[in-house]
């Protein structure tokens, strides 16, 4: 991976876990990501002013990667309800590297050195590690680790089919912004049959804090769904990874959640998996 492609996932990674802190800090996970969604419409319909429509064979990847997109917010809202954010998003996050080499092995045949396969590995464990809490597996709560484990499969499926579909499209930014518009179509209509008034009356106060995280999850995304347009999903993806170091700072500094010598031991094989990662 060459090393602006790896510093601008490495970005990326550090804005992802800042806007779902966000999420997880601000009371009810779905009106956060309802409100996200309604400033986010706003942000990617004027940027689809900018870029052309995608070509009619990436469609089905467009229209498949929302729909996994949708199911993973539900899964993540299910998820931040059961668990601590350091506890559930290391775990989901782990998973998902082995999956979408997996995946991305099995659809369109995209093999990796073995050092790639190795940088996946250390960085998928290190991940999980950070889940168990003074290194206890016995602290994981079942259905946590159970909608955790879901959320990953999402995860993995959705970057197969954004990354395949960026590349189909052939403009990388064209693909994400009408991404992120139907997305955030999806959502509002969620958020509004889920809270109904409500989701409009708490936007008028929390559209600034709304419109900060939309802003960054969205360049956040277009980083990767660029960046694997450039190299191997799987990398890209298991690289995004590391959102859980900044998760784990998050965590522990600003919503006051645990922090052990296990979690420091795992960030360590994180960074490993990482530089194994740029090598492959």
């Amino acid at each position: 991976m060459e090393l602006h492609v790896f510093l601008a996932v490495l970005a990326a990674a550090a804005m992802h876990a800042t806007w779902n802190a966000m999420v997880k800090g601000g009371g009810d996970p779905l009106l956060s990501i309802a409100h996200m969604a309604i400033a986010g419409l706003v942000t990617a319909s004027i940027g689809l002013l900018f870029v052309p429509v995608p070509v009619a064979a990436a469609w089905p990847w467009l229209i498949a990667s929302v729909v996994l997109h949708t199911g993973y917010r539900y899964a993540l809202v299910d998820m931040y309800r059961l668990g601590d954010l350091g506890q559930v998003y290391p775990l989901a996050r782990g998973a998902a590297p082995f999956l979408t080499a997996l995946i991305t092995l099995t659809w369109i045949g995209e093999r990796l050195s073995p050092l790639g396969y190795l940088g996946i590995t250390a960085l998928g464990a290190g991940v999980a590690l950070l889940s168990f809490k003074g290194g206890r597996v016995g602290n994981l709560d079942a259905k946590a680790v159970g909608a955790a484990l879901a959320t990953s499969l999402w995860i993995s499926s959705y970057s197969f089919a954004d990354g395949h579909g960026a590349r189909i499209n052939g403009h990388a930014a064209s693909f994400a912004l009408w991404l992120f518009a139907l997305n955030c179509l999806c959502m509002v209509a969620w958020g509004q049959a889920a809270r109904g008034a409500r989701l409009w009356t708490s936007f008028r106060t929390s559209w600034p804090a709304a419109l900060g995280a939309a802003a960054i999850s969205q360049l956040a995304y277009f980083i990767a769904i660029w960046a694997m347009t450039k190299a191997p999903i799987a990398l890209v993806a298991a690289l995004r990874e590391t959102s859980v170091l900044f998760a784990l700072l998050i965590s522990v500094f600003v919503l006051r959640e645990p922090w052990t010598v296990w979690r420091i031991g795992a960030g360590i094989v994180l960074v490993i998996g990482a530089i194994l990662l740029r090598a492959g």
